[in-house]
């Protein structure tokens, strides 16, 4: 990820120094800071900052309170922690660790350029590492022990990162929903178009919709290239619905037959013939990959060896 000279913003933030510009997206954009006095001075961390031009949105800034409300919630080794959150003069941001490193989308489209596919192990590793994310996040409680069940509702290459000690992460619960009182509250599911499964497609929240995007992201580790593709949403759309997506296999001989049956489940036609969670699901990817080849340290290799150490953010 490149950085860019920071244009026509305050380099204060709070008790954060914006330093530089790290990427932008339809709500938000997120800097590289430092962090300016206490226990934590010195560090440099993430800053994201909901757009000025939505300040004004009342669901816009409900949206990113939201993510700030539930992101503080959770703590576990393989999702972006958040570290504060505030506002200060009409700036609404959210405070989280810094992953130094890739995400997933930009690693996947150096492999393509290059011609060259991610190791088996590496891609099992990396599918079961989201997937043990996502099972914490599906089982939360909160601070008294009461379930949250926290659906991310985004999950995508785009939202995983790796970092260059090999550290894996997934991020961006901007439009997470939890459960409350049994009943998963929240709009309509956004989301990425090539991701979203069919049921979704039809309005529904729940976990299942992250395990099919964690079968699509499981795919792409695997062959490079998204299951479900078209011209248009509508194409992508039709194709999710009919599970019209070529064998792995087809695309990569060496995948084992066992390992595509695992990807062909996530992918059952009726709900309830897919995994029955997302720790479930994990469990049954742990037979294919060897954990002493897939490993952080690893995976830090080969984003080296793809990006170079010298290749800046």
């Amino acid at each position: 990820m490149t950085t860019s000279p920071l244009p026509r913003l305050p380099r204060i933030l709070g008790n954060y120094e914006i330093l530089s510009l790290l990427g932008k997206g339809g709500m938000a954009e997120v800097f590289r800071a430092r962090v300016r006095s206490g226990p934590r001075e010195g560090w440099t961390v993430a800053l994201k900052r909901l757009l000025p031009s939505l300040t004004r949105d009342p669901a816009s800034v409900a949206l990113f309170a939201s993510e700030a409300r539930l992101t503080k919630l959770l703590d576990h080794p393989n999702i972006v922690q958040v570290l504060d959150v505030g506002v200060v003069g009409g700036q609404y941001f959210i405070v989280m660790d810094l992953v130094d490193g890739r995400d997933l989308g930009h690693i996947l489209r150096r492999c393509r350029q290059r011609g060259i596919p991610l190791p088996l192990d590496f891609a099992v590793y990396l599918g079961k590492v989201l997937l043990e994310a996502l099972a914490y996040a599906h089982s939360s409680t909160d601070l008294d022990g009461h379930p949250l069940g926290i659906v991310h509702c985004d999950v995508s290459a785009s939202n995983l990162f790796i970092s260059r000690v090999g550290e894996i992460k997934l991020g961006d619960f901007g439009v997470a929903r939890m459960r409350v009182d049994g009943v998963l509250h929240g709009g309509e599911v956004l989301g990425k178009p090539y991701y979203l499964s069919p049921e979704a497609l039809q309005g529904v929240i729940a976990p299942g919709v992250d395990l099919w995007a964690a079968t699509v992201v499981l795919y792409e580790l695997l062959t490079l290239q998204r299951p479900f593709t078209g011209s248009t949403p509508e194409e992508v759309f039709r194709r999710i619905c009919y599970r019209d997506y070529k064998s792995p296999r087809l695309l990569r001989p060496e995948i084992p037959e066992a390992l595509e049956e695992v990807v062909a489940r996530g992918f059952a036609l009726r709900p309830e013939d897919r995994f029955p969670s997302a720790e479930a699901y994990a469990r049954a990817l742990e037979p294919h990959y060897d954990e002493r080849v897939g490993t952080p340290l690893a995976i830090a290799a080969v984003v080296r060896g793809l990006f170079g150490t010298s290749d800046g953010h």
